[in-house]
């Protein structure tokens, strides 16, 4: 069964900077793009950024220029860094395989990013 861990979420200030890690298994990491998703209280989750197996990305308007995605594939990890946070960004962080507008496996655990003075 494909996993997904997803880790480094906290708190911080508006401004601020928090970079998240998703640790995935061999038998999803090497054959699919890859994608950072966040729920905010009350909301649905949104897919925020994405990158495929060709190191080519994707973000959101809401996030483009402040949140970077990067895979390093001998790790089978995907980082999502993100600088200039700001109280709209608090939300549980997951990521996952994007599927068109599904997701190819079952939701981990995410992490939670706080962001608040």
């Amino acid at each position: 069964q494909a996993q997904l861990v997803e880790s480094g979420g906290g708190l911080a200030q508006p401004g601020g900077s928090l970079r998240l890690s998703c640790a995935a298994s061999e038998s999803i990491f090497s054959r699919n793009a890859m994608g950072w998703y966040r729920q905010a209280p009350g909301k649905g989750r949104e897919l925020v950024a994405s990158i495929n197996i060709g190191q080519s990305t994707n973000y959101a308007d809401s996030v483009k220029g402040r949140f970077t995605i990067s895979r390093d594939n001998a790790k089978r990890t995907v980082y999502l860094q993100m600088n200039s946070l700001k109280p709209e960004d608090t939300a549980i962080y997951y990521c996952n395989v994007p599927d068109g507008r599904f997701v190819r496996l079952s939701w981990g655990q995410g992490t939670q990013v706080t962001v608040s003075s």
